[in-house]
């Protein structure tokens, strides 16, 4: 949607994507962002532009330098922050905000960075943990009408053409810092005791982890389950909430992670859930109710934790139930969103 001079005119909030290969950083921005153009005169700029969020293209952008009401750039990378700090010192009426996830020290250069912010959000504690100034806690949310259960998973499951009768899922990036490849041996475990169970595998396989991917592969050719374990590839975002559909148990076995948004879409989509303790899973879930928590790397572990679950699928479909329950009150969208404008209206 291309900005007119209305919105121009009145604009309050710039969400800026500058980056070229769509990542978790850009969903989390693209799902949150139409909610905060119900709340803000808003624009995109970058790619990756919701269809529902007015495009800012740089000739836009040039036209609001020296204007006088101020105008929130929400940087969630460390090169949105440098276009935003330079912005603001060439005259733009900028406020910045910096959304920081990570879960480790940063370096010098975004320490610099984040200490030109006007505000910080952090996306949990531990991320919080990490800044070396005072941080909102914003956890992300997830569109909970968008990531929904179906009405009968057994015949969303049917309609794939799976082998068996039900799903454990691993959707993600293929590569170790996710875990794919304890997902793959957990399965080479699991998977000739459940015949009724396939695996799924969603996610890019970039050319810098095509050995890793074609390991994972052999592997699972040598547990004889190549018809079995289904390895998508990336799949277009829209896709996301039919497969997530299909799943009885959603596997996250990052070793290290951000945020890891994908527990939160699991959830919401009704699935349950075996995370390792890595991002925001131990704020996100209630180990044995709403999912069970695991050590990050361990097989063992994720095996032990999975076979109750597939020993008893009315008892996965229960805490699936529960998990969505929890996402509703403390993780959707619009929860995200008026927090979010909590921090902008502080600002301006």
């Amino acid at each position: 949607m291309a900005i007119d001079a209305v919105i121009l005119r009145e604009l309050q909030l710039i969400v800026p994507n500058l980056h070229r290969r769509y990542s978790g950083v850009t969903a989390t921005n693209r799902m949150v962002a139409p909610k905060l153009a119900k709340l803000f005169r808003a624009a995109w700029f970058g790619s990756d532009a919701p269809e529902d969020v007015a495009r800012l293209s740089i000739p836009d952008l040039l036209k609001l330098w020296r204007r006088r009401a101020p105008l929130i750039w929400h940087a969630r990378r460390n090169n949105e922050m440098i276009v935003g700090a330079l912005l603001k010192a060439l005259g733009w009426p900028l406020k910045l905000v910096f959304t920081s996830a990570a879960q480790r020290h940063h370096s010098w250069i975004t320490r610099w960075l984040i200490s030109r912010m006007d505000a910080v959000i952090a996306t949990s504690d531990v991320s919080a943990s990490y800044l070396k100034r005072e941080a909102t806690v914003i956890p992300h949310g997830v569109d909970t009408d968008r990531y929904a259960p179906s009405v009968d998973r057994a015949a969303a499951f049917a309609e794939a053409g799976l082998p068996g009768r039900a799903a454990i899922g691993c959707f993600g990036r293929v590569r170790a810092q996710k875990g794919t490849d304890v997902f793959v041996d957990a399965m080479c475990r699991v998977l000739p005791r459940y015949p009724d169970f396939c695996a799924l595998i969603v996610g890019a396989i970039t050319a810098d982890q095509a050995a890793f991917a074609n390991d994972l592969k052999t592997r699972i050719e040598t547990a004889g389950l190549r018809s079995r374990v289904i390895i998508t590839g990336e799949l277009p975002i829209e896709e996301l909430p039919r497969w997530y559909r299909r799943l009885t148990i959603y596997a996250f076995t990052s070793r290290n992670e951000g945020f890891g948004l994908t527990l939160l879409e699991a959830m919401s989509s009704g699935a349950a859930l075996v995370a390792s303790r890595a991002g925001a899973a131990e704020l996100v879930v209630e180990d044995g109710v709403t999912g069970v928590l695991t050590a990050p790397g361990s097989v063992d572990a994720l095996v032990t934790a999975l076979e109750p679950l597939l020993d008893d699928p009315d008892s996965a479909a229960s805490m699936g139930a529960q998990a969505r329950a929890r996402v509703i009150a403390q993780f959707s969208l619009d929860a995200e969103a008026t927090r979010i404008g909590d921090v902008y209206r502080a600002l301006v």
